[in-house]
C-alpha cells in the first residue's frame, strides 16, 4: 500500500471501452518536494462515481496501489486508487509507504465482509477495502 497527499488538480470523465471495463483518472500535485510533482492516479469499474465529490482544488489523501503490466512488448504502469479521502493534514505529504509484508489477517467474514461489532472501531487492511472484481479484468483496455 502506498499514500500520497495533495491537492486535487485535475478530474477527467469514466472512460467506457467495448470490453464494458470503464476507468476514470484523476491528478493530485503534492507539494511535499522542493518541486511540486503533478500524479495520474485513477479509480475503475464501480470505484469511478466516487470521484463526484470531489473538486478541483480540494485536499487529497489518495492510498494506492502500483500495477504494472505488459502489452505487445511494451510495459505500463498505473497507480491504482482504491481509497480516496478528503483533506491532507498539515499540508506535508509523508513519503510513500507500504504496508509490511504479510498483511494483516482480513476481518471475520472473509475479503469483503463485515467485521463484528467489536472490531468495528479498527482500522480495516487493504485486502478489506478491495473488491475481489477488480482483480478478475487484467487486459489493458486498448
Amino acid at each position: 500500500m502506498y499514500e500520497a497527499q495533495g491537492s486535487m488538480k485535475w478530474i477527467g470523465e469514466t472512460q467506457s471501452f467495448a470490453s464494458g471495463f470503464t476507468k476514470r483518472e484523476f491528478v493530485v500535485t503534492t507539494a511535499h518536494d522542493k518541486y511540486p510533482q503533478d500524479i495520474k492516479f485513477e479509480v475503475v469499474k464501480d470505484k469511478c462515481p466516487v470521484l463526484d465529490q470531489f473538486s478541483v482544488g480540494q485536499d487529497v489523501t489518495v492510498s494506492f496501489d502500483i500495477r504494472g503490466n505488459e502489452y505487445n512488448g511494451k510495459y505500463y504502469v498505473n497507480l491504482a486508487c482504491w481509497k480516496l479521502q478528503a483533506g491532507g493534514g498539515d499540508g506535508a505529504a509523508p513519503a510513500p509507504r507500504r504496508a509490511a509484508a504479510g498483511g494483516s489477517a482480513p476481518a471475520a467474514g472473509g475479503r469483503g465482509g463485515y467485521a463484528p461489532a467489536a472490531s468495528r472501531n479498527a482500522e480495516p487492511s487493504p485486502e478489506d477495502l478491495r473488491n475481489e472484481s477488480d482483480f478478475d479484468d487484467d487486459d489493458v483496455p486498448f
